[in-house]
This record gives C-alpha cells, sequence and structure tokens, in this order.
C-alpha cells in the first residue's frame, strides 16, 4: 500500500519545467543576482508511515500557526496548504547578511490508496509538527483464516 505524491497534470506545467531549467542554468552560469532562497518554492519535508492500522502522513511546518493550514480531501486526494509569514524587516539599524528561512504559501498532494477509510481521517498539530492519521478499511489489515478438516 503507498501514498503517492499527487501530480496536477495541467497544462502549465511545460511552462514550469522550462523555468526550472532556466533558473538551474542561471545559477550553473552565475547569472542572476537573486538567491536560490528567494526563488525556489517552499514545501515542507513529509514523512508516511505505515502500520497495521493505520497511516500516518507528518509534516514539518515550523513557525506555522495551527490556523494557517488547511487540509482537504477530494476525489481521493489529500492535499495539505498553508501559509507562512514572511517577518524579514530591515532598515538602518538591522541588516540581514544570509537569508534562507523560506516562506510564502506551499502545497502539497498525495494520492491515497483506496483501503484508506476517508471518513475517519484526522489531524494533530504539535510543536510545528502536523500528524495526518488515515485508517485502514477492515478488509486492508489482513485475517487470519482458519482452516478446517474435512472429516
Amino acid at each position: 500500500m503507498a501514498v503517492t505524491q499527487y501530480r496536477d497534470r495541467n497544462w502549465l506545467a511545460p511552462w514550469r519545467e522550462l523555468d526550472q531549467v532556466s533558473r538551474h542554468l542561471n545559477r550553473m552560469f552565475g547569472e542572476g543576482t537573486i538567491s536560490d532562497a528567494e526563488t525556489s518554492a517552499w514545501l515542507p519535508a513529509v514523512n508516511v508511515e505505515e502500520s497495521k492500522d493505520e497511516l500516518v502522513l507528518s509534516a514539518e511546518l515550523p513557525g506555522i500557526r495551527q490556523e494557517d493550514v488547511e487540509i482537504e480531501l477530494e476525489n481521493n486526494v489529500l492535499t495539505i496548504r498553508g501559509q507562512k509569514e514572511q517577518t524579514r524587516e530591515e532598515n538602518a539599524e538591522r541588516r540581514y547578511h544570509v537569508w534562507e528561512r523560506r516562506y510564502g504559501s506551499f502545497q502539497r498532494s498525495f494520492s491515497l490508496p483506496r483501503t484508506v477509510t476517508a471518513d475517519d481521517i484526522t489531524a494533530t498539530f504539535e510543536n510545528g509538527v502536523l500528524h495526518v492519521h488515515m485508517p485502514k478499511a477492515p478488509e486492508a489489515k489482513g485475517r487470519t483464516i482458519q482452516i478446517r478438516s474435512e472429516s
């Protein structure tokens, strides 16, 4: 049973890929003055664990409030989206020399296996980590079949 990352196959995808190649070439040849941290999309790191009874998706969301995270399930695709506000303020008294932390909106989508009971999915948020608990349907948990003798 696998949870796979959902990839939106809309008509803009080729243009996004071309833009990524262009940015990569600019970095290789030293062109442009904007850092990677400022141009790259921010995506939280995600783990997916499986036990006998459930799948658990855990996403690292440091610096994000629970109110700024949304989880949606549609057509067996689980989508997590949110917003991390930027707190950078430069002025005469404060200048930044390194700025690697990512800010802005994010979205991650995952195709769920049919064996997940969608109505029973729950989520918790603690210490900047989102846990989405996806219980397995009873038929997906497996069972032992008793062997009877014919005599």
